[in-house]
């Protein structure tokens, strides 16, 4: 292949990458939860997936570049205080914790996607409805003091009622 054929497939390629409509953090957290997909049904069910899934977790967490770390140990620490019965486990390569098979609340490191705070979400799985608006997602800065460790107690108390 020519020089200027060469150049022209990368040029060609990374501007189907830029088309295609994903970041490149958004293809990453895809392949993340298909492996994540694929190791929890060679997984099984019962204890031992869940110490598996709870071990993906803590390492994840200790992965992680400080403040993320510090803040998903955190967060970490008050969701198995506040609702032990909660699963943890990995959801597009970030520390969650679902109940019943479905994710109830989740980390999101600011590091992973690339954004200036890191994120303790929840979905729709979670009982936090307020009339007809409530908030589903926080953004996270710096370690928490404790008054913001109340109120994160407090939400997930809530949301896993």
């Amino acid at each position: 292949m020519t020089e200027a054929k060469k150049t022209a497939t990368k040029k060609t390629k990374a501007a189907d990458d830029d088309q295609d409509g994903f970041s490149d953090f958004e293809r990453q957290a895809m392949k993340d939860r298909a492996a994540e997909l694929r190791k929890s049904k060679a997984r099984g069910k019962g204890a031992a997936k869940a110490a598996a899934d709870l071990e993906d977790v803590i390492k994840t967490i200790a992965e992680m570049p400080d403040p993320d770390r510090t803040l998903a140990e955190q967060v970490h620490a008050i969701v198995t205080k506040e609702a032990p019965d909660l699963a943890p486990r990995l959801w597009y390569g970030m520390p969650a914790y679902a109940k019943n098979g479905k994710v109830l609340c989740f980390f999101l490191g600011a590091e992973k996607d690339n954004v200036r705070y890191s994120t303790l979400g929840f979905s729709d799985v979670a009982a936090l409805d307020d009339g007809t608006m409530w908030p589903t997602a926080f953004a996270l800065t710096e370690k928490l003091t404790k008054a913001q460790e109340k109120t994160i107690s407090e939400l997930v108390r809530k949301a896993a009622s």
